[in-house]
């Protein structure tokens, strides 16, 4: 499929198994408000000369110079309270890379897709069993699918970042728009892998179908309703969509050789990635309390939690005759796909990947602990989410009871 870091496809994988400083150092503290409410104030820590902090920052350097990694932006929060917050190397030439930089969030938007359905589930303005032909009558194999099928990937549709034809369409042209109706032509193409709920397989056209249904249960365009339900509610005013390449400034850099030569891929059109409406930049600090609120279900009634969590996925996948085992990964107690999360061992974590961009966000309610990380990809840097593989390493280090997911 070329080398798309497709937004969760990398995640999938995952279920199986010279410092540039930026802004001065204590300038404002890194949790404040911002001017006009505008957003938190997202910057440096203090340079720590001991410690956790300064244990963080040494990681995420070795690992910069080891996978070729232009950029970091990272923060890790323990029981909410800040250990480090720190921007490292260049977004572009000459230009420190620092936290508040806006970059890409790609699937961090499923999980609040996933959110609001048990949100709308909760209130009885729908329920997980209906068939999505409910809400979208003209929804390819929608009298079979479900809502519950679609957040948590047992629809049996085909993804399309698997495609070929779709593969050479987005290279051929980075910079082109996709409807909804161009994307999901490309899985209608196909047979199902399997009878839905049967199985389990990512899919990103579950989410651009999971997007408008939202639209339809809540009466409401997907981007109000996430913003309404999740981002207002936790403080996440820097977390928003763009119907357009555009990202709010300041601005982290992107870079990729996926066509070939090495490129900036910073403004290729995203709206491939999920529902229009879900296409949304963040930056660290967001990220960081997004993977807090997530990971303690802040958003959810204890019942809609436990359902996030586990689904029903648990046993499924494996590969069949018709679903090859690298579509059809197997899903375990310890490592599987909840409604929109990945559950990794005590991890709750999404792994966002695409177009040079990288990122996690990841918690440990055994530990209390968040970690949010985002990276840019040198020349040569390895086709992984290397975000995700910092974010293991830190782990392991302020954690090491818990094991940390494997890389992507």
């Amino acid at each position: 499929m070329g080398r798309i870091r497709s937004t969760t496809a990398l995640c999938v994988a995952t279920l199986l198994a010279a410092s540039l400083h930026g802004a001065v150092a204590g300038a404002a503290p890194v949790d404040a408000p911002s001017p006009a409410g505008k957003g938190r104030i997202c910057t440096d820590s203090p340079d720590p000369a001991s410690g956790q902090a300064r244990e963080v920052i040494g990681i995420a350097e070795r690992t910069m110079r080891e996978l070729d990694v232009n950029a970091v932006v990272l923060r890790v929060t323990k029981d909410g309270k800040e250990i480090v917050t720190r921007g490292l190397g260049q977004s572009m030439t000459g230009v420190p890379a620092t936290p508040g930089m806006h970059f890409r969030a790609g699937s961090v938007a499923i999980v609040y897709m996933g959110i609001t359905l048990l949100q709308l589930v909760d209130e009885k303005k729908a329920r997980l069993d209906d068939p999505v032909s409910r809400w979208l009558p003209e929804a390819p194999h929608g009298d079979d699918i479900t809502l519950r099928m679609l957040g948590d990937s047992t629809s049996g549709l085909h993804d399309y970042v698997t495609d070929p034809k779709f593969v050479a369409a987005l290279e051929a042209a980075p910079f082109r728009h996709w409807t909804p109706q161009q994307l999901l032509a490309y899985p209608e193409a196909h047979p199902l892998w399997y009878e839905p709920g049967t199985d389990w397989s990512y899919s990103h056209a579950n989410f651009v179908l999971l997007g408008a249904a939202l639209e339809k249960i809540s009466g409401m365009p997907l981007d109000e309703l996430l913003r309404q339900r999740v981002m207002s509610p936790l403080g996440l005013a820097d977390t928003r969509n763009s119907f357009t390449p555009e990202i709010q400034p300041p601005v982290l850099h992107a870079f990729t050789e996926e066509r070939g030569p090495y490129e900036e891929s910073t403004f290729w059109n995203p709206s491939w990635t999920t529902a229009p409406g879900a296409v949304i930049t963040t930056h660290i600090c967001d990220l960081a309390r997004s993977a807090e609120a997530v990971g303690t279900g802040e958003l959810l009634s204890p019942a809609a939690f436990r359902t996030q969590l586990d689904p029903g996925t648990v046993g499924l996948g494996g590969g069949t005759k018709n679903c090859p085992a690298s579509v059809c990964q197997k899903n375990t107690e310890a490592k599987h796909f909840g409604l929109g999360v990945l559950v990794l061992n005590g991890w709750i974590l999404t792994n966002p990947s695409f177009s040079g961009y990288a990122a996690v966000q990841a918690y440990l309610p055994a530990e209390g602990l968040a970690i949010a990380v985002a990276t840019t990809h040198g020349a040569k840097a390895p086709p992984e989410n290397t975000a995700q593989t910092l974010m293991n390493r830190i782990a392991k280090a302020l954690a090491p009871g818990h094991p940390a997911p494997g890389p992507p």
